[in-house]
């Protein structure tokens, strides 16, 4: 049996979130995928780590995940704070992106699990446009309703036998989380949860510009595209996050003081 090899982490609210950069993550993904290695692979914001916060079951699938990605910038600048100060941020449509044109030259598929057939129809042409060499295993949307177990067997057959290196899942959080635990051993292929990453690709929703990507912003951006769905989960989420991360970074620098105090220093 091979000994599960830990990345680094830095632990934000409690969860361990994978303090690499960008391009480390990247390549650790391709790395398993190469092998056909069943992985686990989230990628992290304010939603997600509340929402972990409140529901133990949902905090057990992060801490047992292979890579965490810091996707939100308040994940990113409480990294940096607490002294990973080279991180950036591995957001979900820049991952999407590199494996999309890095498995052209690799011999490796990916198979696009979720979402509705519209979303995947058009994402399949751009993507066509935009990756001619990109190798598209299948795409399968899901219904709303939980598969039943013969439905479930019938797709993780679809999916090994397809031959995909990467599966990249879009059910929205933490449904795609907790699909994704489930099928860890089972499918045999890197397991990456892209939530919006779909609809934004196919044009349905517009990704926020860089600056605001850049400032922290994005949030507000998504607010304002779809204010009825978000914004009853922006209040109960983004002053939570501000309040346990206030006293996450204020205990940090308690015990630093401590601990500088009696050794000298």
């Amino acid at each position: 049996m091979v000994a599960r090899v830990l990345l680094p982490t830095k632990k934000v609210l409690d969860f361990p979130i994978t303090a690499l950069r960008f391009d480390d993550q990247v390549q650790t993904m391709l790395k398993w995928a190469r092998r056909r290695e069943s992985k686990t692979v989230y990628v992290a914001n304010v939603h997600m780590l509340i929402e972990a916060h409140w529901n133990p079951a949902f905090a057990s699938v992060l801490r047992n995940a292979d890579i965490v990605t810091p996707d939100g910038m308040p994940l990113v600048w409480m990294m940096r704070k607490m002294g990973v100060l080279y991180q950036d941020r591995v957001a979900g449509m820049d991952i999407f992106l590199a494996l999309c044109h890095l498995t052209q030259t690799q011999n490796l598929s990916i198979f696009f699990v979720g979402s509705q057939t519209e979303v995947l129809s058009r994402m399949r042409k751009r993507l066509e446009r935009e990756f001619p060499q990109m190798k598209i295993a299948a795409m399968e949307p899901l219904p709303f309703r939980p598969l039943t177990e013969t439905e479930d067997e019938a797709l993780v057959q679809k999916i090994n036998s397809s031959g995909a290196s990467t599966v990249l899942v879009s059910l929205g959080c933490p449904k795609q989380e907790n699909w994704i635990a489930q099928h860890k051993g089972k499918i045999q292929a890197v397991m990456i949860g892209l939530g919006g990453v779909f609809p934004v690709y196919a044009g349905i929703h517009k990704r926020a510009p860089r600056i605001v990507r850049d400032l922290g912003l994005e949030w507000l951006y998504r607010w304002i595209q779809e204010p009825r769905r978000l914004c009853g989960r922006y209040a109960k989420t983004i002053p939570l996050f501000i309040w346990l991360a206030t006293k996450q970074l204020l205990s940090s620098s308690r015990i630093a003081a401590v601990f500088l105090h009696e050794t000298g220093d």
